[in-house]
């Protein structure tokens, strides 16, 4: 698990939308070979959305071949509701930008079989060859998607039933009615996102510390859904100084002397006078 630290969340948005856009670019999507992005809902992304939209409409960018999978959904909420996250995505992104509404994919919170929407949304992601990148974010208690305290490390896409801790954290949404908030969602699984080719999750703010202190110097831990990433040949967490305020200040400091792979490339060409074209598969 890679640990990026900026100074505030609009830098650490700024950073991962860059990101984003790089691998986008870097991977030269086709209508036969498209980019399939895992992407979340709520506030964190926000900023990430907003710089990706800015992005298209300067022509930096464009999402024509990229294929779409989110990361949950209320159970029971109807689709036009306002805080359905079928609702928050087209309002928040897809709308404003180039992508095909047949590469958009969301869970169903009202499918007439919930079960067979989930089993039918996992094999619609293997048959894109699997998903290349997954952006995420995580609550306080470092879960990722709805896979809360307690889930399995090898879930799949499933039903879960939302701890309280999460409906009260979700009715700032819901004009702060609990009872406004499903207590039910479909969600993608722990193994779901830990099978992309790469996982990059956002977390700011002094509300995050503890989720961060737990997964990046605490144990591999199915209480913090976040800890498993551990084990993820390429993931990165970026997160702002908020949110180190419980990291041991040798972590912070450790983490920060890593060289990014741009970094890195760079001193390669340096000091060992390669083309950069040898480095395009390490940056």
């Amino acid at each position: 698990m890679r640990l990026v630290i900026r100074e505030g969340p609009q830098e650490a948005s700024q950073y991962i939308s860059d990101y984003i856009i790089n691998r986008i670019r870097a991977f030269n999507p086709t209508s036969e070979k498209p980019f399939v992005l895992g992407l979340p809902t709520g506030s964190s992304p926000l900023h990430i959305y907003n710089d990706l939209i800015k992005a298209y409409k300067a022509s930096k960018i464009s999402f024509q071949h990229v294929v779409t999978f989110n990361m949950d959904e209320y159970v029971g909420l109807p689709r036009e509701h306002p805080e359905s996250y079928y609702s928050f995505m087209h309002h928040n992104l897809f709308k404003h930008i180039d992508i095909q509404p047949e590469n958009i994919h969301l869970l169903n919170g009202n499918a007439p079989d919930l079960f067979a929407e989930c089993l039918a949304y996992e094999d619609k992601i293997k048959s894109f060859g699997g998903i290349e990148l997954f952006l995420g974010g995580i609550g306080t208690d470092g879960h990722i998607a709805f896979n809360e305290p307690g889930s399995s490390l090898v879930s799949r896409t499933r039903i879960k039933s939302l701890a309280y801790e999460t409906r009260i954290a979700n009715a700032r949404f819901f004009d702060n009615d609990i009872e406004a908030v499903p207590d039910m969602a479909l969600t993608v699984g722990v193994q779901t996102v830990m099978d992309a080719r790469e996982v990059v999750i956002i977390a700011t703010g002094a509300s995050k510390a503890i989720a961060i202190q737990q997964a990046v110097e605490g144990g591999v831990s199915h209480f913090c859904t976040l800890s498993c990433l551990q084990l993820h040949p390429k993931s990165m967490v970026v997160v702002d100084r908020d949110a180190t305020l419980e990291l041991k200040v040798k972590t912070v400091n450790s983490m920060e002397d890593i060289l990014t792979e741009n970094q890195f490339a760079a001193l390669v060409v340096r000091f060992c006078h390669l083309p950069l074209e040898l480095l395009k598969p390490v940056i």
